[in-house]
């Protein structure tokens, strides 16, 4: 069976996906045991991508990248996804966070800090979540006070705090930092500012967070800033302008993780349905127990409404026709879509679910996380409510 078949993706976000499929078959699916089990970092597999031109390909090509819209990076998310999570998220953190410079930086930030991504020399990643806080963006504590003798070109924002759970964070050669800069009572959301940070600015240090459970491919770190100093320069846009820079930004993430649930939620359909299919009880192919025929029902049509929605979305995020409510929707629709389609994988396994070397433990795991990065489910239904008339 394929689940992840081309009639929803537009023409022009095929090609793509079909290099995705085939670099993912070559490069992700054959290893993605191995990474799980050492934990190690891709970078070879991070390389390949990068030489076959799969890699910050969303930034324009004036900038050295290929211009490559929404629907073309959710229909490569698919694919990765579908043969590794872990693998598939550090081949899509490679450039996490520089979007933001190309939407809102200046044209010697772009020059300096987004070239060298999409000319794939360099990766990034984005820092916004913290230790006691994840999903409340207007919560956040790291502070960016700004020093200056008034005169003085070379001004500067000195930053303290803490950020964790941070893609890229020991590996990447700079990162997006979300930080207060404000301290108003009455506008919460202008109070904070997004600013490039090289990982070897003094005060910078970063660690990875250890044995997580799932996606152990991909590197998370524990960033702490202590009088970390960066030029005033460093600053992406307006002061005060971070929240909403950051709320854009992340109509066009959650998109992506709704393709990356979908792709979890295939790779469990397809590990169920060859199991089920071959396989012997009481004198009968597993398949023609009608028990057995329903939940692999029950998989498929979720999977297609979620599918679906996800696709819907990106053409109404890419429109800007209320693009949180649609990346919101699609992102948790998806991911919980997922996780739906991997415990009902895991009880068509039956014991053999919980064995490591098996795909379906892999993914099982995995659905864990998508439901929580980019904002948890549960914050997506706070915006779908506030967002939705009828």
């Amino acid at each position: 069976m394929e689940p992840l078949d081309d009639s929803v993706v537009p023409e022009h976000a095929q090609a793509p996906k079909q290099q995705a499929r085939e670099f993912a078959a070559e490069h992700i699916a054959p290893v993605a045991e191995e990474y799980f089990r050492s934990g190690e970092y891709p970078w070879d597999i991070l390389e390949a991508g990068m030489d076959a031109g799969l890699i910050a390909q969303d930034i324009g090509e004036e900038y050295g990248g290929s211009g490559f819209d929404l629907t073309q990076v959710l229909a490569i998310a698919e694919e990765f996804y579908r043969a590794d999570a872990g693998i598939g998220l550090t081949l899509l953190l490679a450039s996490f966070g520089a979007e933001i410079v190309e939407a809102h930086g200046s044209e010697e930030q772009k020059e300096e800090y987004l070239r060298p991504v999409a000319e794939n020399t360099q990766i990034t990643g984005l820092a916004v979540s913290e230790p006691d806080r994840g999903s409340d963006l207007a919560g956040m504590t790291t502070t960016a006070e700004r020093v200056s003798d008034g005169e003085n070109a070379d001004d500067e924002y000195v930053l303290n705090g803490e950020k964790f759970w941070i893609g890229n964070g020991v590996e990447a050669d700079w990162v997006t930092v979300y930080a207060k800069t404000g301290d108003s009572e009455t506008n919460r959301y202008g109070n904070y500012s997004l600013f490039i940070v090289p990982t070897d600015a003094l005060g910078y240090e970063a660690k990875h967070i250890p044995e997580k459970m799932a996606m152990r491919a991909s590197k998370q770190a524990h960033i702490i800033l202590d009088d970390c100093r960066i030029p005033a320069k460093n600053r992406i846009g307006a002061e005060g302008g971070g929240f909403y820079m950051l709320a854009d930004f992340f109509n066009f993430g959650r998109t992506v993780v709704g393709g990356q649930g979908i792709g979890l939620a295939a790779a469990a359909i397809e590990e169920a349905w060859d199991f089920v299919h071959g396989r012997e009880a009481f004198g009968r192919d597993v398949s023609e127990f009608q028990a057995v025929q329903h939940k692999l029902a029950d998989m498929r049509m979720e999977f297609e409404a979620a599918r679906s929605l996800t696709w819907r979305a990106a053409r109404k995020v890419a429109e800007n026709d209320n693009a949180g409510l649609w990346a919101a929707m699609a992102k948790t629709k998806a991911t919980e879509t997922a996780t739906f389609c991997a415990e009902e994988g895991m009880q068509l396994h039956g014991g053999r679910s919980v064995l490591t070397d098996r795909r379906i433990a892999r993914v099982y795991r995995d659905v864990r996380v998508p439901v929580i990065y980019e904002g948890a489910n549960e914050i997506q239904r706070n915006l779908i409510y506030n967002q939705s008339s009828f």
